[in-house]
């Protein structure tokens, strides 16, 4: 398995992924979260490929000088529980930190309790907010 920046080749197997292991909604267009991303801090779009050159893992990171962000972590249903999803973990906190980043934030859909589960196995924990959002550029 490697880890590596994303490139615009990944950019069908990384949006087939995101299909599968269902993190795409309607209201974000995934091929437009991508070109959003290849415009800021786009080494920090990390992708896993197998030995045969496969996608079979994602993680968005991104840093905006006070906190860590990671979107769109994702890993292949026939690699899950085999420790890739620690390993993208990992490397997206080795390269926060390497930019000085303090802490991490990252959103879990309510009720998904196995990925918030897998989260807390890793040690992190639910702060106490409320997220509000507000869409500024609709995808659909």
């Amino acid at each position: 398995m490697q880890i590596r920046p994303f490139t615009p080749a990944d950019t069908d197997a990384v949006i087939a992924l995101w299909h599968t292991v269902g993190l795409t909604r309607p209201w974000n267009d995934p091929a437009k979260d991508i070109e959003r991303k290849s415009t800021t801090q786009p080494e920090l779009f990390l992708v896993a490929v197998d030995a045969d050159g496969a996608v079979v893992g994602t993680a968005m990171v991104g840093y905006d000088g006070h906190r860590g962000w990671v979107h769109y972590l994702a890993v292949s249903p026939a690699q899950q529980g085999g420790g890739l999803g620690r390993e993208l973990m990992a490397e997206a906190e080795r390269l926060l930190i390497g930019l000085g980043c303090p802490k991490i934030n990252l959103m879990v859909r309510t009720g998904n309790d196995r990925v918030i589960g897998f989260y807390e196995a890793l040690g992190y924990g639910t702060d106490e907010v409320a997220l509000l959002s507000k869409r500024l550029i609709p995808d659909a």
